[in-house]
């Protein structure tokens, strides 16, 4: 390959400046297929749904739980939901287990088990956006393609001084990076932005004197990248609260139910609660509890922060019997199964909150 030369005392930002930095600094992740090495397309896939919304040290444990179980897109989709729901669990965003399910099974049915390369095929999938279908065609094809995540809108926002306010900056951003977007080496681009971002381009004090755009970058001349991108102003979140109430037999079993399969938290494993409403009052009676019980209140709520409100949850235990009936719609646990179920990380907290 014909090496060219960083193009950095143009003034002008240039993709061969990136990609002669990533060559030597690119980092190391599972998902990331070594230099020399074809990428997967089914390993680019499950990493780039991971990591909507999660961070990469987060998702690495999950990332290669998934691999060692399901090694193929065959083997995902041939799996039981309620397993990836299980091994998800504490990942968060939960719909995105279901989308990667229907997605594996709509691979294997209508693509033979091999992810398209178009773009416009990928969107078809479930749980397949702009972003990822790109991400896919561009890292796991090397089809060029125009790759925006969040790293990405920093580095472009500082690079062109983008004065407009996320995210109505969008469409300017994405516009931005297209003109940057070799028509070679496109999934190596679009990896190297990730990583400039990630890495030295962070939110706060970037190591611009090290930065492969170093002299092409706006916001660093004018010595004031932090300050973008710019955001609209979010508006303060009202926290919503209910009670939930854990009930444990005197055999261990643990009360719960499972979550309808749509909406917040999807077809995930709960104990039983109430309606969670905006504004409420702190519950202190366990109101709406499941039957009749001597009820204990924890010594504090359990906070949990969601990405659209955060939540306050007062926890009420009880203690019952063997001959208690089980409620309608819920089901006994049994007291050896309860740490490999698929309780979202708002339930586990219930599960760990302390009584006097």
């Amino acid at each position: 390959m014909i090496r060219q030369e960083p193009a950095e005392s143009k003034g002008k930002p240039a993709a061969v400046d990136l990609l002669h930095w990533y060559d030597r600094h690119a980092r190391v992740l599972p998902w990331r297929s070594l230099p020399g090495e074809k990428a997967d397309p089914y390993r680019v896939w499950l990493s780039e749904i991971m990591l909507q919304q999660t961070t990469v040290q987060t998702v690495k444990a999950y990332f290669e739980a998934f691999t060692a179980r399901w090694t193929t897109v065959q083997s995902l989709a041939a799996a039981p939901v309620e397993d990836i729901m299980k091994m998800w669990a504490g990942l968060g965003y939960y719909s995105r287990a279901r989308n990667l399910h229907a997605c594996a099974q709509a691979v294997v049915a209508k693509h033979n088990g091999v992810f398209p390369e178009d773009e416009i095929a990928l969107r078809a999938l479930p749980g397949i956006g702009t972003y990822t279908a790109a991400a896919i065609s561009a890292i796991a094809y090397g089809r060029r393609a125009v790759v925006v995540d969040g790293n990405v809108e920093r580095v472009i926002a500082r690079l062109f001084q983008v004065q407009e306010a996320l995210p109505a900056a969008k469409p300017l951003i994405r516009s931005l990076t297209d003109g940057l977007t070799p028509d070679q080496r496109a999934g190596d681009f679009a990896q190297a932005m990730m990583d400039l971002g990630a890495t030295l381009c962070s939110p706060r004090r970037p190591s611009c004197g090290i930065c492969p755009f170093l002299g092409a970058c706006q916001a660093q001349k004018a010595g004031d990248p932090e300050t973008y991108p710019r955001k609209t102003a979010k508006a303060e979140k009202t926290v919503r609260r209910g009670a939930a109430f854990m009930v444990r037999r005197e055999d261990g079993a643990l009360l719960v139910r499972t979550r309808p399969p749509k909406g917040l938290l999807g077809g995930m494993v709960e104990v039983p609660g109430s309606d969670w409403i905006s504004g409420a009052p702190v519950p202190l009676n366990p109101n709406g509890a499941p039957f009749a019980a001597d009820w204990q209140r924890a010594n504090r709520a359990v906070r949990h922060v969601f990405t659209h409100f955060p939540l306050e949850l007062t926890v009420f235990r009880a203690d019952v019997s063997l001959d208690t009936p089980t409620p309608e719609g819920m089901r006994w646990l049994p007291a050896g199964d309860i740490a490999g179920e698929a309780f979202p990380t708002v339930f586990r907290k219930v599960l760990a909150a302390e009584f006097v």
